[in-house]
């Protein structure tokens, strides 16, 4: 498995990566409209390019056999989460793998890419928002050490109430 910075020559490949994993997520959990609209407003095209032209927003594929099977995005991020403004904290944003890949190490390989460049780039805090109704991700952060910060915040697809919970795991 490689796992590289996607660049922007990869935004079509990140967009329907990014629309197939949160769909396979989040399928049946809302309305199909709200699902549609929701792909269509984070994963087109034109904002996938905007979210890799800045240099801070940091995606990364995880590939096997050159194919590109989840993704990470992380970013130095305060503005969600009021707390961690005091310290150094990095926001995991996003963290998908394709179905047929879970259960293989693939969240695994990232979630531990993403620590080591915490590390290394000093950081404090790591922090991240999951779905209350994740039970397996929930666990995936819990085994890498996160907790849950007792706060939750919404999170809604389209006119569908969804909430998600504040993980962080301190790091110095």
């Amino acid at each position: 498995m490689l796992i590289r910075r996607v660049e922007l020559k990869d935004a079509e490949t990140l967009s329907a990566l990014a629309s197939k994993t949160f769909y396979d997520t989040f399928v049946g959990t809302c309305t199909e409209k709200d699902m549609e609209e929701f792909l269509y407003e984070y994963y087109n095209i034109e904002q996938v390019n905007s979210e890799l032209s800045d240099a801070n927003d940091y995606f990364y594929f995880a590939e096997v056999d050159g194919v590109a099977v989840g993704y990470i995005r992380f970013k130095e991020e305060y503005s969600n989460f009021e707390k961690m403004k005091q310290w150094k904290a990095l926001e995991l944003k996003r963290l998908y793998i394709l179905k047929e890949f879970h259960g293989k190490g693939v969240a695994q390989a990232l979630i531990d890419f993403y620590f080591q460049y915490a590390q290394e780039n000093d950081y404090e805090m790591a922090w991240l928002g999951v779905w209350e109704y994740n039970f397996r991700a929930q666990k995936f952060y819990q085994k890498n050490g996160f907790e849950d910060t007792g706060e939750k915040h919404p999170f809604p697809i389209g006119s569908t109430p969804q909430t998600d919970i504040w993980y962080w795991k301190k790091l110095k």
